[in-house]
């Protein structure tokens, strides 16, 4: 009885771990688009005007 207990938790928690490794480490992976003439800057998090030196 107690392996049955057992074996049914086990399958109960699976697919939180699926869900956790899949929700983790997709913070950085975003790629952002700038209007022409607009640079993305990290520092502001936002695009600013490109300028030429």
């Amino acid at each position: 009885m107690t392996r049955t207990i057992l074996a049914a938790a086990l399958l109960a928690l699976t697919p939180l771990s699926a869900y956790a490794a899949c929700w983790s480490g997709h913070e950085d992976t975003a790629t952002m688009t700038c209007a022409d003439g607009m640079v993305y800057d990290a520092s502001e998090g936002a695009c600013v005007d490109q300028t030429t030196s």
